[in-house]
């Protein structure tokens, strides 16, 4: 388990002098088509490579089914992976999007259409943002077992903001849909 960063511990920009404080962030990773396992490692090693971007874990590798997904979807391939960054939550939104489109996710009308890549900010510290652009915390994601449980693995005695355990949130989800996938996983170099 890692430990969640201190709130008042800054980080000052060694050439500008800017104090920045350490963040907690936890994303969610899905894939549903491709190579979803080569392309959640490369999410996972394109995150990594962020400046101010320290992964910190990355969860198991569970198999789900879809959510409120056209019929015609295929499973996902989930993770969450967690780190701590000085970033501003919108640059981390921006660097998200720019992940997913390396990887060429294509964005339609059709809501939770199937996709090659998808990343989410689930939690940026203690940042709230209800901007179209960005909704932190993630306005679904305490409702969905396919992040919870990952997240749990990493962190069992997190606590999603405004919602509780995540312990609690997970047991109160329908994880009917969620399997473990012992033969694969992810990793962080």
């Amino acid at each position: 388990m890692t430990e969640t960063p201190n709130p008042n511990i800054v980080d000052a920009d060694s050439l500008t002098g800017e104090m920045h404080p350490i963040r907690r962030v936890v994303l969610a990773l899905g894939s549903n088509l491709g190579e979803r396992l080569a392309t959640l490692q490369g999410a996972v090693e394109a995150l990594a490579d962020t400046p101010d971007f320290f992964v910190t874990g990355v969860s198991p590798v569970y198999e789900t089914d879809p959510v409120d997904s056209p019929e015609d979807a295929g499973p996902y391939l989930n993770a969450v992976l967690l780190a701590d960054t000085t970033l501003p939550a919108a640059r981390l939104m921006e660097r998200a999007l720019a992940v997913e489109d390396a990887f060429e996710r294509e964005r339609s009308e059709v809501r939770n259409a199937p996709r090659t890549l998808d990343v989410d900010l689930i939690v940026v510290g203690d940042r709230r943002s209800n901007e179209d652009f960005l909704r932190l915390p993630h306005p679904r994601a305490h409702e969905r077992a396919f992040v919870l449980q990952p997240w749990h693995d990493l962190e069992p005695d997190a606590v999603f903001p405004e919602r509780g355990p995540i312990a609690d949130l997970l047991e109160a989800a329908d994880a009917s849909g969620v399997r473990k996938r012992e033969d694969l996983s992810l990793e962080v170099e």
